[in-house]
């Protein structure tokens, strides 16, 4: 069965970093669109960052761009993300997801894609 288990989260300071990780068990993750998203209390889920392998090809929000890396370790099927520079607006709970689609650049972004998701891993960036 597909399992995606988050790790990495916790509570920082503002301008600290934090280094999640997603272990992803039942299928490759290589072949498969990988996103991270977020979501804040009282607001919608929102696309962070992805990453599809097998198109060579990553993504992220104009939010993160230059302060949050996406990566992808193959050989332990494990999806990460740096963040650096962490600032209060971070401040969510971070879930990956898997889709299948070969239209990752299309669908990264929405959360209605994805099928497989994560149990989430609180991020909390205090001022």
């Amino acid at each position: 069965q597909v399992q995606l288990v988050e790790s990495g989260g916790g509570s920082v300071q503002a301008g600290g970093s934090l280094r999640l990780s997603c272990v992803a068990s039942g299928y490759t993750v290589s072949t498969y669109c990988m996103s991270w998203f977020r979501q804040a209390p009282g607001k919608e889920r929102e696309g962070v960052a992805a990453i599809y392998s097998k198109g060579g090809s990553t993504y992220s929000a104009d939010s993160v761009k230059g302060r949050f890396t996406i990566s992808q370790d193959n050989a332990k099927n494990t999806l990460y993300l740096q963040m650096n520079d962490l600032a209060p607006e971070d401040t969510a709970v971070y879930y990956c997801a898997a889709s299948s689609s070969s239209l990752c650049r299309l669908v990264w972004a929405n959360p209605n894609s994805f099928v497989y998701w994560g149990q989430g891993t609180q991020v909390t960036v205090s001022s």
